[in-house]
């Protein structure tokens, strides 16, 4: 197996010029010829940005609805009483609830990928927050997930939300679709992706913003692109 698995790696990379800095346009046409998976893989953008999440004001943090989705069937679980809880579930959200909620994921129960919150329910989030937080579920209003408008909140989760986070390291991880998308789809799921981080850019960071960018799928190696043009998409 093990063979096997360094054979179709050393393959993959046979196709990406590793000392080549690719526009968006070719990284995207590349990383699509680098599926070898059993499976739809995800295309993956990792960006390097110039700040320092050690200060507030550079914690880059938000969430964009990408335009073609992320592929991804979307699990979405509100806490919500009343009215709010009618409307999360006519909007199509998989799990509601207030305190049974939260005693399902004392229990264990984390069976979602997003979760939404009126702002009147996060004193109950909060004694859930150390189950949430480590597995990056925890609603925040930066990516719009603590909000009295959950009807959007769980139209745009269901439709391909992203929330992004810059790590420890200053890098950003986003997944912008499935390999089996059109490459224009991919492209513009990114574009838009790019775009929503660079309003974001603090007026405290010095230096090139985005420093580097890679596109990569589940299983491949990554596809350097032009830091430049990631920087010029408005």
């Amino acid at each position: 197996m093990g063979k096997r698995l360094t054979k179709r790696l050393k393959n993959l990379q046979d196709k990406v010029d590793s000392t080549k800095i690719y526009d968006i346009n070719s990284g995207v046409e590349v990383v699509k010829s680098l599926a070898s998976a059993k499976f739809d893989e995800t295309v993956e953008v990792a960006l390097r940005l110039g700040v320092d999440p050690r200060h507030a004001d550079q914690m880059i943090r938000g969430a964009v609805v990408l335009p073609h989705g992320t592929g991804k069937k979307v699990r979405v679980a509100v806490f919500a009483k009343g009215v709010k809880a009618d409307e999360a579930k006519a909007a199509g959200a998989d799990i509601v609830g207030a305190d049974d909620l939260a005693e399902e994921i004392k229990n264990g129960n984390t069976n979602f990928d997003m979760v939404i919150a009126t702002p009147d329910m996060m004193a109950l989030v909060g004694k859930v927050g150390r189950i949430l937080g480590p597995k990056g579920l925890m609603p925040n209003p930066k990516t719009g997930t603590v909000t009295a408008d959950v009807s959007r909140a769980v139209s745009n989760a269901k439709s391909g939300q992203v929330n992004f986070r810059v790590d420890k390291k200053g890098i950003i991880h986003a997944p912008i679709g499935k390999v089996s998308f059109q490459g224009e789809k991919i492209r513009e799921n990114m574009l838009e992706l790019v775009r929503a981080i660079n309003r974001l850019k603090p007026n405290s960071a010095k230096g090139k913003y985005i420093k580097s960018g890679t596109l990569s799928l589940t299983m491949s190696p990554g596809v350097k692109l032009d830091s430049q043009e990631l920087m010029d998409t408005k």
